[in-house]
């Protein structure tokens, strides 16, 4: 894990959502270079529910702002409600991302905002749409022990 310093955060998974886009995100730790990004649609009828399974690579990293880009694909586990003929998991389509996460309170840089471009397609490559995501992230962490200080002995 990459350590932000002396009694700093060791950042761990992220949990997020997407309002707009109705997306609920789970992520592994985004202080390593490579890390996964899971997002599962919350707005939609249980046939249409999708997971998205995103590996990301971390291009710059620094203390206010994170630039990643990735990819993957979206499964939808829960299609066979609406075609029993479909396969087991069904995969909906690809797409790639490009985004930022921004910790703006220096007081406080587990909470993010979360930008990103998201061009995807369907899995016959025939059509395709340019999303953008605008969000919040917060990153779990625990903070690294330091030694403690040695005791001062009382005065008599």
């Amino acid at each position: 894990m990459l350590l932000l310093g002396q009694g700093k955060l060791q950042a761990q998974a992220s949990v997020g959502y997407y309002p707009w886009s109705s997306l609920l995100t789970v992520s592994t730790n985004a202080k390593k270079v490579i890390w996964l990004d899971t997002r599962l649609q919350t707005n939609s009828l249980f046939s249409s529910l999708s997971i998205d399974l995103l590996p990301m690579i971390n291009l710059k990293r620094g203390e206010v702002a994170q630039w990643y880009i990735g990819g993957g694909l979206r499964l939808n586990p829960l299609y066979r409600i609406a075609d029993a003929d479909a396969d087991l998991i069904t995969i909906d389509g690809y797409s790639v991302n490009i985004g930022v996460r921004i910790a703006p309170l220096p007081m406080n840089r587990r909470i993010m905002l979360a930008l990103e471009l998201n061009p995807y397609v369907k899995d016959k490559f025939d059509s395709g749409v340019l999303k953008s995501h605008f969000g919040i992230v917060y990153a779990f962490g625990k903070r690294k022990k330091t030694d403690a200080a040695p005791e001062q002995p009382a005065n008599p």
